[in-house]
C-alpha cells in the first residue's frame, strides 16, 4: 500500500507535463525562434534581454541589405540586362500581347488584382489587424503586420528614387509615375503581407487538409496580382519578378527579426522544454 501512494505522483506528473506542452503557443509558430539558431545568436550578440533593441537592429539592417541590393540589380537590369539583343524586345513583347488580348471581364478582374494589394486595402488591412493584435496581446504578430509592409514598401520607395526604368509601352490603365516601373510594388506588398499572413496562419494549423489550402491561397494571390499589374501595363514581367524577390526577402527579413525578439525577451525558452518527462522531472 505504502508503495502504491509514494508512486501515483510519478505515474500522474507526465500526463501533467505532456497536456502544457501540446497547447498550442499564442501567435504564430514561424515567429518562435530555434534552440540555438541565427535568431537567438543574433539576439545573444545584439543584446539578451533587450527585444526591441534586437528586433530594430534586425529590421534597420536588413531594410539596409535589401535596398542596397534591390538598387544593385536595377542598375544592372537597366545598364546591363535590358542591352543584351532580345531581351528587351522579349519583355516588352508579353505586355504587348497581354494588351491586345484585354476585355471588359479581363479588365475588371485586373482592377480587382491591383486593388488587393493597392494603397486602399493594404492599409485599412494592416491597421485593422494592429488593432486587433494589440488587443489580444499579441506583440510579434503586430509587429510583424506592421513592419513587414514598412520593409517592402521603403525598400520599393528608396529603389524607384534611384533606379528609373520606362512602363511598358502599351495602352496603360493606371496614372502613375512613368519611370517607376522597377520594381512592382503591388506585387512586392502581396508576397510580403497578404501571402506572409497566410503562410503565419499555416503555421498554426496541423492538419494537412486545412493547411495545403491556406498555402495555395498564399500562392494564388501574388500570381493573381502580377497578372493584373501585366494587363494593366503598370510593369514589364521583369519588374514583377523582382517584386517577387523583394517581397519574400521583406518577409524573411521581418520573420527573422521577430524570432530574434522572441529569443531576445526570454519567449523561446520554452522551445527548450523537454516533451517526455519522468517523475515530473526533465530528462
Amino acid at each position: 500500500m505504502e508503495a502504491d501512494i509514494t508512486h501515483a505522483p510519478t505515474r500522474l506528473a507526465p500526463r501533467a507535463d505532456s497536456a502544457a506542452t501540446s497547447r498550442p503557443s499564442p501567435g504564430a509558430p514561424l515567429l518562435e525562434p530555434a534552440p540555438g539558431g541565427p535568431a537567438e545568436r543574433f539576439a545573444q550578440v545584439v543584446g539578451q534581454g533587450h527585444p526591441v533593441r534586437v528586433f530594430m537592429t534586425a529590421i534597420l539592417s536588413g531594410y539596409a541589405v535589401l535596398v542596397a541590393l534591390s538598387i544593385a540589380f536595377g542598375f544592372l537590369l537597366t545598364k546591363v540586362i535590358l542591352h543584351i539583343p532580345g531581351v528587351q524586345s522579349s519583355d516588352e513583347s508579353v505586355n504587348r500581347w497581354l494588351a491586345r488580348e484585354r476585355t471588359p471581364t479581363l479588365v475588371d478582374l485586373s482592377w480587382i488584382g491591383s486593388t488587393l494589394a493597392g494603397g486602399l486595402v493594404i492599409p485599412v488591412l494592416v491597421g485593422v489587424l494592429l488593432l486587433v493584435f494589440l488587443a489580444l496581446r499579441h506583440w510579434r504578430l503586430a509587429a510583424f503586420t506592421l513592419f513587414v509592409i514598412c520593409v517592402e514598401s521603403g525598400t520599393y520607395r528608396a529603389t524607384t528614387l534611384v533606379v528609373h526604368r520606362d512602363r511598358p509601352h502599351v495602352d496603360r490603365l493606371e496614372s502613375l509615375p512613368v519611370n517607376a516601373s522597377y520594381p512592382s510594388g503591388h506585387t512586392a506588398a502581396s508576397v510580403a503581407l497578404l501571402a506572409g499572413l497566410l503562410i503565419l496562419l499555416a503555421s498554426r494549423v496541423e492538419r494537412t487538409a486545412l493547411k495545403v489550402p491556406i498555402l495555395l491561397v498564399a500562392a494564388l494571390i501574388p500570381a493573381f496580382v502580377l497578372w493584373s499589374r501585366l494587363l494593366r501595363g503598370m510593369h514589364h514581367p521583369t519588374d514583377t519578378a523582382a517584386g517577387l524577390v523583394l517581397g519574400a526577402a521583406a518577409l524573411l527579413v521581418t520573420v527573422f527579426a521577430c524570432r530574434a525578439a522572441g529569443a531576445a525577451s526570454g519567449d523561446g525558452d520554452r522551445a527548450r522544454l523537454p516533451a517526455t518527462t519522468t517523475g515530473g522531472e526533465p530528462r
